[in-house]
């Protein structure tokens, strides 16, 4: 069995050793989503000596693990060093040896229950689904899945992705079947996909990928995606067209994205004080600024790191109450089902 390495935090040895690599490939990584373009720019101005090149920033989780299976050999700029994934895309990719070991400084602050114990994976943070609503062209704002269904939503609901490789879009399939009652796992899948080849055949999913743009122009009017998504989209927006995020009543789930590098990293260095930085308070405050909850988030409050301005930002508490966050297990079983049935039972194209 493989021990990862524990971490010296920032240690001048390791800040020394990514400077001479002098480069980190990040991948799937909108500015938008998380708030990662502060991030980034918080971990670029603590290391100037290190390029941040980024790849593919629309990814989704099954395009980052192609792409290091593609440039396994590649110690250029193509191949990524560090990875943000849907939490079945962890072990899946572990399975597979395209991961290495790593614990950061701050390792026993994360919740076990998030984390592979050696270090190959480990949660980063997590939001629930919710809807995007463009309330200029719709009346009445949804507040259910069940809702979707309705006449009045012809050609106005879309997903965040393509359901048979984006994280986001595949959880958005389950949190339609848990409204149904359906446990999550397999049986919320099926659910979740009949649900949707209900909502193709009514003709009110438009098969395109729903971002705040098209949500602007009138393509995709609903949106169902993660809340710190929609939440960045809203300040994006800035009122025009005004918009509405919507916790839906039958369905609170709850997904936990995780960090892991590539076993093939170029600058396994860089990826290493990337993850530190992550890590540390400065960067999980960050992703709580993007409206994301860290998965520190627990030990930032008991320590009284969070600045209240950032905890009044986010929507109420009580939306978040009823939150479902599904077992490994249960979000595999999902994946696969999701991935495997869409073509078959849905049938829509998503680009």
């Amino acid at each position: 069995m493989t021990v990862a390495p524990i971490a010296q935090a920032q240690s001048d040895e390791l800040i020394a050793a990514a400077n001479a690599e002098g480069r980190l490939s990040t991948i799937a990584l909108p500015h938008d989503w998380c708030g990662y373009g502060e991030v980034i720019a918080g971990f670029k101005a603590k290391y100037p000596d290190i390029e941040v090149n980024e790849l593919n920033p629309d990814a989704g989780s099954a395009d980052e693990l192609e792409a290091v299976r593609a440039n396994k050999g590649n110690t250029g700029p193509q191949a990524p060093d560090v990875l943000d994934v849907g939490l079945s895309f962890g072990p899946a990719a572990q399975e597979e040896g395209l991961l290495q070991p790593y614990q950061v400084s701050t390792w026993d602050t994360i919740p076990a229950d998030a984390k592979d114990a050696e270090g190959h994976w480990y949660g980063d943070y997590y939001g629930v689904m919710s809807f995007l609503v463009n309330t200029d062209l719709v009346e009445n704002v949804p507040t259910s899945f069940a809702d979707l269904l309705k006449p009045e939503y012809a050609g106005m609901v879309a997903l965040a992705g393509d359901p048979r490789a984006s994280n986001q879009a595949i959880l958005a399939v389950m949190a339609a079947g848990m409204a149904r009652g359906a446990e999550p796992g397999e049986a919320a899948a099926q659910a979740g996909l009949e649900y949707f080849a209900e909502l193709n055949a009514a003709g009110n999913f438009v098969p395109v990928i729903g971002k705040a743009g098209t949500l602007a122009q009138g393509t995709t009017p609903i949106v169902i995606e993660w809340d710190y998504n929609a939440l960045s989209s809203r300040d994006t927006l800035a009122g025009n067209p005004p918009v509405e995020v919507v916790v839906p009543s039958d369905a609170v789930l709850a997904g936990v994205y995780v960090q892991a590098i590539s076993a093939y990293a170029p600058n396994p260095n860089a990826a290493k004080l990337w993850m530190e930085y992550l890590y540390s308070d400065e960067g999980q405050l960050g992703w709580l600024a993007g409206y994301c909850h860290p998965i520190r988030f627990n030990d930032l409050v008991a320590n009284d790191a969070v600045p209240a301005e950032l905890l009044e930002a986010l929507p109420p508490a009580e939306a978040y109450e009823a939150a479902v966050f599904p077992t490994l297990d249960q979000v595999n079983a999902n994946n696969a089902a999701v991935v495997a049935g869409w073509d078959s039972v849905v049938g829509a194209n998503v680009q």
